[in-house]
């Protein structure tokens, strides 16, 4: 069986093919991550650090291969592909320099006869299943912290860009990570499923928050922990305070259509005070209807296709059941009918009801319905109204109203104004159904490793 590769820029055109692992590499692949375990755990965490920078050392001198088969395979432009990869090699790089200081031992108590230390020891084999929408950015994200922490890493990328796969298993080859830290699976939902009921210590997911709830039961029928960032409906409220300036616009765009709106934090939801909703709605789509759509290798593209034609379908769907429940089309609302592929147009919909499948349900595409409100509590309970609760933005000059709407907002990651919640320093994950666990900063470390206390005479 193999998992065939498509271009979603170009009417699907087959861009290579990758055979599927058998049950019996998947077993292979863990048993080498076990046989390889103890001897990287008990390496000095300078010298896997050292392993791990030539890893990416290998990979920044094809940054720009890596950076063409994401955007091939995934649709996403080539000059955000390009900063994607980069981000990757700075998560790697800001995790190196904080291990010191989380990783390390440190003394809780000492007296004259005796001395107290937490020690942080690596959990043992993680399997790691990501996503296809941050490729490399998501190797560093979920991968990085637990190899420098002295774990293995069995690890399964979406089927939907295998051959990014590939080749991120060549660079793993070519650099000096000893066999068997670092094994690469290929296969769709059945091979991960598979590989979560072998011989692991961890499972770290991102995805689907349904699977990320059948995978939560598999950990706890194992009893091992997970760490799971899950879906996201993420709302920006726009209070009256807040000039519509073209910066605005263009920061507004930015947190829906980057990426074709293929994000988990992206903002799905626009909340504006009803003195600036017509205003923004017509700057917004006058703004997105001006960015160019198209293939993801053009370097003039601003919003690409999408991942795959059923993406596609289901975006659609939605939009055309919020039409039908009384949605008003301000720009978009269907297929484009002029280019080839999985391009779906930038869409922005008004007269929303709560009970709308583009507010109930993630839209994970370059849809955002408006919505206004007339009251901070009105604004609250529109932004909390979502089973998810992974980022929230928040708009106004008042610093004393963002910080009491802040406080009841259901969410892992809050912004005020353009600031910006991503830093490898940040721990980063959601409430409610949006997942359980953090990655980054110390959260991060402390996720991958077991706690244990040593209390010595001296």
């Amino acid at each position: 069986m193999k998992l065939i590769s498509k271009n979603p820029s170009k009417n699907y055109e087959i861009l290579g093919e990758v055979n599927v692992s058998s049950k019996k590499e998947v077993k292979k692949a863990v048993v080498a991550a076990r046989n390889a375990f103890l001897a990287w755990a008990n390496l000095s965490l300078d010298t896997r650090c050292r392993y791990i920078k030539s890893f990416l050392d290998v990979s920044r001198k094809r940054k720009e291969e890596i950076s063409q088969f994401i955007a091939k395979e995934t649709g996403r432009p080539i000059t955000s592909a390009r900063a994607n990869v980069e981000g990757g090699f700075e998560y790697f790089e800001a995790y190196i320099k904080m291990a010191d200081k989380y990783l390390l031992p440190q003394v809780t108590y000492e007296s004259g006869k005796e001395v107290h230390k937490i020690l942080r020891e690596p959990r043992g084999v993680i399997a790691a299943i990501l996503p296809w929408n941050y490729p490399y950015m998501n190797i560093s994200w979920q991968c990085g912290q637990a190899l420098i922490a002295g774990n293995t890493i069995v690890y399964k990328n979406s089927e939907e860009n295998p051959l990014f796969s590939q080749l991120i298993a060549e660079l793993i080859e070519k650099s000096d990570i000893p066999k068997g830290v670092f094994n690469v699976l290929y296969g769709n939902g059945e091979v991960g499923d598979y590989l979560v009921h072998q011989d692991i210590d961890m499972i770290s997911f991102t995805g689907s928050t349904k699977v990320g709830q059948e995978l939560t039961k598999i950990a706890a029928e194992k009893f091992i922990p997970i760490v799971a960032e899950l879906g996201g409906s993420s709302p920006l409220i726009l209070f009256e305070d807040i000039e519509i300036t073209d910066e605005i616009i263009s920061y507004i765009a930015g947190r829906r259509f980057e990426n074709a709106g293929q994000a988990c934090d992206a903002v799905k939801r626009l909340i504006v005070h009803k003195s600036k909703f017509n205003e923004v709605v017509e700057k917004l789509s006058a703004y997105v209807s001006k960015q160019k759509v198209g293939d993801a290798l053009d370097e003039n593209t601003e919003i690409g296709p999408l991942i795959a034609k059923r993406q596609v379908d289901l975006i659609d769907k939605q939009v055309q059941d919020s039409i039908k429940n009384g949605a008003d089309v301000v720009i978009g609302g269907k297929k484009s009918s002029k280019l080839q592929g999985a391009y779906y147009l930038p869409t922005i919909l008004t007269n929303i009801e709560r009970s709308m499948r583009v507010w109930k349900e993630e839209t994970f595409g370059p849809v955002l319905p408006v919505i206004s409100f007339a009251t901070e509590k009105e604004a609250i309970n529109l932004a909390n109204d979502t089973e998810y609760g992974l980022t929230a933005h928040i708009l106004t000059n008042d610093k004393a109203l963002f910080l009491r709407v802040s406080s009841k907002i259901n969410a892992g990651s809050i912004a005020h104004n353009q600031t910006e919640f991503w830093s490898p320093l940040n721990p980063f994950g959601g409430y409610k159904k949006s997942g359980m666990g953090r990655t980054h900063g110390p959260f991060g470390f402390y996720e991958s490793t077991q706690v244990k206390v040593i209390s010595m005479e001296k």
